[in-house]
């Protein structure tokens, strides 16, 4: 711990006021953009959207980042080729960086470009491969979700604590409907229909950033995704983990940057939860 403990902090800046900072700017711009972007994309389905308004937050973020830590490195969604395969790809080739800030600028852009009020910016540092600040902010609700490595999580200052729900049958769960329309979604909606019978309710509400920290806070006891990229899980990861969860992949093997298959729970319900959908072959 002490080697992480040392590197929280370089020539006096606090990693963690940096990402809290950036991802305050971009929320702020983000959300007077609602309503309002210009162009609209279609990356690599559908359900796969991009705006003007991701970039520009992107480039915020990432300008801010490059100003105090220049010799830091950097994957963002919007620097990456679409699909499944880039992402991978970008990210094998940067994992192994001392420092490397992994950034979803909006996470939940479809939610942004229909007005629905359920996305967040995403900002996560890794260090040497191992995730140790996560920001997550919902700039609709002003959320601040915030933990680092070994020292909790909080939001609103006070600190998170995962739900007690003790079984799958009691618990509020999450999922996703993944853009890749040849392998994730189709496993996925496999997942939807073994595991909807077995719990209290199912969201599927589209930001997985979003469903981490509320799996963090609390107000949901668990959530599994196929296809998501490091982007989406990083900082997400970090809040769940210091807020007394477990995150592993679909497999139940611990998660890594490299996870693309997520189960993430309260602790209480991980092993029922993968045990669930590997018996409906819906993990891999």
């Amino acid at each position: 711990m002490s080697d992480q403990n040392n590197a929280s902090v370089v020539g006096g800046k606090s990693f963690t006021a940096v990402a809290i900072n950036c991802a305050s700017k971009a929320g702020e711009w983000i959300k007077t953009k609602l309503g309002n972007y210009a162009s609209l994309d279609i990356k690599y389905s559908s359900h796969d959207l991009v705006t003007e308004i991701d970039k520009g937050s992107e480039r915020l973020i990432k300008n801010l980042v490059m100003t105090h830590f220049p010799h830091h490195s950097f994957l963002g969604e919007e620097g990456v080729e679409p699909g499944p395969e880039a992402s991978a790809k970008a990210l094998a080739n940067i994992r192994d960086a001392e420092y490397l800030w992994i950034v979803d600028p909006i996470d939940g852009t479809t939610n942004f470009v229909h007005g629905f009020p359920f996305f967040c910016v995403s900002i996560a540092l890794a260090y040497k491969g191992e995730v140790i600040v996560g920001v997550v902010y919902d700039p609709m609700k002003d959320e601040l979700f915030v933990a680092e490595k070994g020292k909790g999580a909080y939001v609103h200052g006070k600190r998170m604590q995962a739900s007690k729900d003790e079984t799958l049958r009691g618990s509020l769960v999450a999922t996703g409907l993944p853009a890749d329309h040849h392998y994730a979604l189709p496993l996925n909606l496999k997942g939807i229909q073994a595991i909807a019978p077995q719990v209290r309710n199912l969201r599927i509400a589209g930001s997985a950033a979003l469903h981490l920290a509320y799996v963090a806070a609390g107000r949901l006891s668990g959530f599994w995704e196929i296809g998501l990229s490091s982007w989406d899980l990083a900082a997400g990861t970090l809040l769940v983990q210091e807020s007394g969860g477990i995150v592993t992949d679909t497999m139940g093997k611990p998660y890594d940057l490299g996870v693309r298959n997520v189960v993430a729970t309260n602790g209480h319900i991980q092993d029922e939860l993968v045990a669930a959908l590997a018996a409906s072959n819906a993990n891999e």
